[in-house]
């Protein structure tokens, strides 16, 4: 047998074995990694309360809106799921309803629109295993129209997450 042949024969069978692993990697990575989307789902229904407690203590510490105080977050059980498109990262958006009073002096105090609820979807991201927030809020929009805006950055995460019994 020809060296020649050789090298052409184990050539093909190089590159016959890397498409094979590159056409089987593509479905195996996506499949990862809508397990890891329904586990993070998972772990988001179970840590909500305490994620939305963080939500409004660092949202209501950033001293935004200026010259308002936050009252209160009324929490909606809508949430949409996107992913962002640079890194992959899982957001959730959380529709939420704020209510805020003026700080006395400050330029706020005497604007009657102060006492309405705004509404808003509420940020959380999942990251290095974990949930947190940073307390950000889009004002004037729910998680729906949150995505729709944000469609250059995120993209919506449609998985189907079972509820799992507490038997």
């Amino acid at each position: 047998m020809d060296w020649t042949n050789s090298y052409t024969l184990i050539l093909i069978a190089a590159v016959f074995v890397v498409t094979a692993l590159y056409l089987a990697y593509r479905p195996l990575r996506n499949r990862w990694r809508v397990q890891q989307e329904i586990r993070a789902i998972r772990e988001f229904r179970l840590q909500r309360e305490q994620l939305e407690a963080n939500f409004f203590d660092l949202a209501s510490s950033r001293g935004k809106p200026r010259g308002l105080r936050w009252l209160s977050c009324d929490w909606s059980d809508i949430v949409t799921f996107g992913r962002a498109l640079d890194s992959g990262l899982l957001t959730a958006f959380v529709a939420v309803d704020i209510a805020f009073e003026a700080v006395k002096g400050g330029d706020m105090e005497y604007v009657e629109a102060v006492n309405t609820i705004r509404d808003a979807a509420a940020m959380f991201h999942f990251q290095n295993g974990r949930w947190g927030t940073g307390g950000r809020a889009l004002f004037n929009m729910n998680p729906h129209d949150a995505l729709q805006r944000l469609a250059d950055q995120f993209e919506l995460v449609s998985v189907e997450v079972p509820l799992v019994s507490s038997r």
